[in-house]
């Protein structure tokens, strides 16, 4: 707590001093538009970091500024609050709200749990925690999956101390290493998940929207799972192993812990026609989202019926057919009750990520028009010798967003990473997808401290987690992740994949 203000007040007189000085500095390249705005920025994203105001404030202020100074006019400010990918996270976050209000992913993540294979090992039921941890973290928020999972895992801890007390051995589950993986595995798990879908996590869906208004390359929703699914597999099974190596199971079987799930599962009584059509709606939606992919590769990427089907239902649109057909499906007519209500739509969508997306998207745009961005790219590009190589370029965007998101927000990480990443990839003449998706993955990659995820700072709640353990695993995970797939998945895959 007392970081956190030092941090605030610092940032509070900090930011705008630094703003002044950037403004006051003579930048003979930059034209007067140009350089109002580099000062702007700076205040940004010196206050994204300090946080004096809430994040999504400050995300209201950059463009704010912009107007009021000339930089642009109103509309140009403010229009990327119109953007269709914010009208795609919107339809995402109701439709997540819905499967979390009816219950949809925790008899989703039962299901997992209760499978034969699973039993009563302590390594199948790491893993499988884990595993429905991730698997429901690519389509709803990180955060509730993460609350949702949670007394999941100390219900199945619980049971093992229970199980040792009955013979005689008593487990203080603050210090007990397996609890302490557990936990961990939660936590990571969320965040590892985020990755697959383009709605998963906010950093995915601010960069397919960066390289849309940026770059004019439209990412798909079927491309963004191709590379996530690669890159959210081979990241689960580097935190797999390595947690499991450091907090190792003593037992080889926990008895009861079948009973712990048999007994979640029958809390959740049969099926309800709420959950039967929120799923249908959200399978509809995945559906309609991957259907681009599947009909490049039967007709081509040239063809008529693709071209007609991108038009006529975009990501974003679908994203808000499956969310509006919430609201007209009845669960009681004569009392007028649906599957969504309006009230229980607002308390969750993330109306602070929305600002938040719309804000950063809005500077990287004006950074763009005004051409700010060309002399940004330019000096870092400069600044690497003027020829770097595409694995040293790629390598210290992903390292940047990643040390970022470890001290703030990752969404404001990749705010202020990604449209630097894009203008110097373009300058250096290289492709921005992979060093945009690069920026994106790493983001996810905040596992070092409590206050790097929502995630991270639920487990820690817990007391189950030394912080001393946290920052050794999560670094670990962290070189490791980056490095061997984030780096090379971006130079190779994205490169195979875009052909």
């Amino acid at each position: 707590m007392t970081f956190d203000r030092a941090r605030q007040a610092v940032g509070l007189v900090g930011g705008p001093l630094c703003a002044l000085g950037v403004y006051a500095l003579p930048i003979p390249a930059l034209s007067p538009g140009a350089h109002t705005l580099l000062a702007i920025v700076t205040l940004v994203c010196l206050w994204w970091i300090t946080e004096p105001v809430p994040i999504p404030v400050t995300s209201l202020i950059g463009p704010m500024l912009a107007v009021i100074f000339g930089v642009a006019a109103v509309g140009d400010a403010f229009d990327a609050f119109s953007s269709p990918v914010i009208f795609l996270f919107l339809g995402g976050f109701i439709l997540a709200r819905a499967m979390t209000l009816h219950g949809l992913d925790r008899r989703f993540a039962y299901k997992i749990l209760s499978l034969k294979w699973v039993g009563s090992s302590p390594t199948r039921i790491f893993l499988a925690v884990g595993i429905a941890t991730m698997l429901c973290s690519g389509w709803i928020s990180n955060t509730a999956t993460a609350a949702m999972m949670l007394p999941i895992s100390i219900g199945l801890l619980e049971a093992i101390q229970e199980m040792m007390a009955a013979n005689g051995k008593n487990v203080d589950l603050h210090t007990y290493k397996y609890a302490t993986g557990l936990m961990i595995m939660t936590a990571y798990a969320a965040s590892i998940g985020g990755v697959l879908t383009p709605i998963g996590t906010p950093p995915n869906l601010i960069m397919v929207g960066l390289l849309d208004t940026m770059a004019d390359i439209h990412v798909s929703f079927f491309q963004w799972m191709v590379w996530g699914f690669v890159a959210m597999s081979v990241y689960f099974a580097i935190a797999a192993a390595v947690l499991h190596f450091q907090y190792p199971a003593d037992i080889k079987r926990i008895d009861g812990a079948e009973d712990v799930i048999r007994r979640k599962v029958e809390e959740l009584g049969p099926w309800t026609f709420g959950q039967k059509a929120t799923l249908v709606a959200f399978l509809g939606a995945v559906v309609l989202w991957t259907a681009p992919g599947v009909l490049s590769i039967v007709f081509g990427s040239d063809s008529q019926i693709l071209s007609s089907y991108s038009v006529m239902l975009p990501e974003s649109v679908v994203a808000l057919l499956a969310a509006v057909s919430l609201f007209l499906i009845p669960t009681d007519f004569e009392n007028r009750e649906f599957v969504m209500n309006w009230k229980d739509a607002v308390a969750g969508v993330d109306w602070g990520t929305l600002l938040l997306f719309g804000g950063g998207l809005s500077l990287g745009t004006l950074m763009f028009s005004t051409g700010l961005s060309e002399w940004v790219g330019a000096s870092i590009v400069a600044a690497f010798g003027g020829e770097p190589s595409e694995f040293v370029f790629v390598a210290v965007f992903c390292v940047l967003s990643l040390g970022l998101s470890e001290l703030a927000s990752n969404t404001a990480a990749v705010n202020m990473v990604g449209p630097l990443a894009i203008t110097a990839a373009t300058t250096a003449g290289f492709d921005p997808i992979p060093v945009a998706v690069g920026v994106a993955l790493s983001a996810s990659l905040g596992f070092m401290l409590p206050v790097s995820t929502p995630p991270n700072a639920i487990v820690y709640s817990t007391g189950y987690i030394p912080i001393t353990k946290m920052i050794k695993s999560g670094f670990i995970i962290d070189v490791v992740g980056i490095f061997c797939v984030t780096i090379p998945l971006c130079l190779l895959l994205v490169k195979f994949v875009i052909g």
